[in-house]
């Protein structure tokens, strides 16, 4: 049999009654290890249990099952919902995910298409992976234009950059890595798979964007807020509250405060229609 993939259930406390969970779900760099104490303590603190896993691409399903990423998260997170309605101590109509770095596009595409949620949170919102490439990319603008057609020689010079600086060289390395892919070129074709156009129209629960100043992962994050016709709510941190940097990593209790001052207004609004 496949290996199940590794996850983790916080509870809140033993007494068995339904409490509002959270299904955290990682990106690029983190592992279901991480997730504790990125997502799990403050979830548990706050009275809410904590659905922690690594998907495809990430920890040991991608180092011991060899799976790698995939854009439709949606069915990636379908089984983990099914999982956490089959605990009696979640309460069904209270399930909220959260995705955080790269998970700020996983959570979002998997809440546009897992209507059992009840709310969303991307931390950082993000929007288009291709759209990032194109933004950031040292490339000449009229290859940046015409991305993702390219061809080799469009790629020496960035080549160049990657063999001379070790945390370039391991950042394409591991998204290569994660992705299944053998040169840059290929993940450039590939990046816009990964994208919320189309998508972001589909979510149908209140979702909170996460725009931290400092962070260029969050460069995009008010086109999604934007594109969003669910509920939605936009909230920025700044490096003068030492929130500006990624995933507000240096005042992560500052988010945790204003993420679940957040759910619990909406797990105590009425139920929509």
């Amino acid at each position: 049999m496949p290996e199940p993939p590794p996850g983790y259930f916080h509870r809140a406390d033993d007494s068995g009654q339904p409490r509002p969970t959270v299904i955290a779900t990682n990106g690029y760099d983190a592992t279901v290890h991480e997730a504790h104490f990125a997502h799990a303590v403050a979830a548990v603190r706050r009275g809410y249990h904590c659905l922690t896993f690594d998907g495809p691409g990430q920890g040991r399903p991608l180092i011991h099952q060899g799976l790698v990423f995939r854009p439709d998260w949606e069915n990636v997170v379908r089984p983990v919902v099914d999982y956490a309605l089959s605990r009696p101590e979640v309460d069904p109509q209270r399930m909220a995910l959260i995705g955080w770095s790269f998970g700020g596009y996983l959570a979002p595409r998997a809440a546009s298409g897992e209507h059992r949620l009840a709310a969303c949170i991307a931390d950082p919102g993000q929007w288009d992976l291709l759209e990032a490439l194109r933004a950031n990319l040292p490339l000449p603008p009229a290859v940046r234009e015409r991305l993702p057609e390219i061809a080799p020689a469009d790629l020496e010079a960035l080549q160049g950059q990657i063999r001379s600086n070790p945390s370039l060289h391991w950042t394409f390395q591991r998204a290569l890595w994660m992705h299944g892919l053998d040169s840059v070129a290929d993940y450039v074709r590939i990046a816009g798979d990964y994208s919320l156009r189309g998508r972001a129209e589909q979510i149908r629960c209140p979702t909170l964007v996460a725009w931290a100043e400092g962070d260029p992962i969050a460069r995009f994050a008010q086109q999604l807020h934007a594109a969003l016709q669910c509920p939605r709510t936009l909230v920025r941190f700044t490096t003068a509250e030492g929130a500006g940097g990624h995933c507000e990593e240096t005042a992560r209790s500052l988010f945790h405060q204003r993420a679940y001052d957040w759910l619990e207004a909406v797990f105590s609004s009425p139920p929509r229609g």
